[in-house]
């Protein structure tokens, strides 16, 4: 038995990844495009859970073997190759381990995040500045794409809105895990008297819909009007109406897309965001309902910070829904950001 197939049930996921191929092979299963879907994306979840775990084991058994050979034979010069990989292996196990800690149904979807600064006009423009800048960093450390699909300008400095999109293994997963306000703490660049002063940034965080996921969006539904896109871009973004908003007429949703240069494009993404924007109002409606059920549970909103970044009079991140704190605040910034989320999905785990 290989390290860790106990916990695992491998030869079930085994027999399942078959059988899915043996009715895959069948003329009838590609008669249904709704049922070789259902089927094809099945085995794509198990093979994404059973893969790196046969990976892992396999590296574990050879690193137990290599290390007999260390023992018998007294190989005292490849230790230190071995105790590198052993590091690296405790890393992935630690990955994996995380990965599966995202076990809802939506957890593996791209993400599609904004974020809003709160009140205090440059000061907290610039914060959400910051928090976007902390974002990328962080999704290209894991080496997930990420791209910017619309952007407001502070007048100053800072940005008055952004959303982007964050694509990747369990990206939704990971990010839902930032949903809620963050509060920053310092003196501020933009006092001349050097006051201390807490700004507030809101982080809003939608898992990007699947096709097979029914939104019905009624063209009626949709007013469509076209822009200059703002900012850097070249000629060509400044001299055509190439940027799309869109405006959902029933919720009152609003949509803004100007990153890329066709109009078609930016309007694709605008949908795609508006799907996933609706898909998230049809959750909180549903929820809403069964708080009526089974009582109210404080959820994320504005007001309720979840994570505090003071640089003045200390320097310390604190995230208050775990007690989870680091004193390295500048790596926080850069986008060390993961022993927050883990924390985060580890309670959740515990108190669903």
């Amino acid at each position: 038995m290989k390290p860790f197939e106990v916990i695992f049930d491998v030869a079930r996921l085994r027999k399942e990844i078959e059988d899915i191929d043996k009715e895959l092979s069948l003329s009838s299963s590609w008669d249904s495009q709704s049922k070789m879907h259902h089927l094809q994306k099945r085995k794509a979840y198990i093979e994404d859970i059973l893969f790196p775990f046969e990976a892992l084991s396999d590296k574990t058994a050879y690193l137990e073997e290599s290390i007999k050979i260390l023992d018998e034979e007294g190989g005292a010069v490849f230790l230190q190759d071995i105790q590198t990989e052993i590091t690296t292996l405790s890393s992935e196990i630690a990955e994996l381990e995380l990965r599966h800690l995202l076990s809802e149904d939506l957890d593996k979807n791209d993400a599609i995040v904004s974020i809003h600064p709160g009140a205090g006009g440059t000061e907290s423009q610039d914060w959400a500045q910051m928090l976007l800048r902390m974002y990328l960093r962080w999704a290209e450390k894991h080496k997930f794409k990420a791209q910017v699909v619309d952007i407001l300008q502070g007048d100053e400095a800072g940005i008055k809105s952004a959303t982007f999109t964050v694509s990747g293994p369990y990206a939704y997963g990971f990010l839902k895990a930032e949903a809620g306000v963050h509060r920053l703490v310092r003196i501020s660049p933009y006092d001349a008297n050097k006051r201390r002063h807490t700004s507030f940034a809101a982080v809003i965080v939608y898992p990007e819909i699947e096709d097979d996921i029914n939104i019905e969006i009624k063209p009626d539904d949709i007013k469509v009007d076209t822009f200059r896109a703002s900012g850097a871009g070249g000629q060509h973004v400044n001299k055509t109406s190439s940027a799309v908003r869109l405006t959902h007429i029933t919720s009152g949703i609003v949509i803004s897309c100007q990153n890329e240069r066709s109009q078609h494009k930016n309007k694709a993404m605008a949908l795609k965001i508006l799907k996933a924007r609706l898909y998230d109002l049809s959750l909180k409606e549903q929820e809403s309902k069964m708080k009526e059920i089974v009582g109210d549970k404080k959820g994320i909103a504005w007001g309720s910070q979840i994570r505090s970044y003071v640089l003045q009079p200390y320097r310390l991140v604190k995230d208050h829904r775990t007690s989870v704190e680091s004193g390295n605040v500048d790596a926080v910034l850069e986008g060390e950001i993961d022993k927050y989320i883990r924390a985060f999905l580890e309670r959740r785990l515990k108190n669903p």
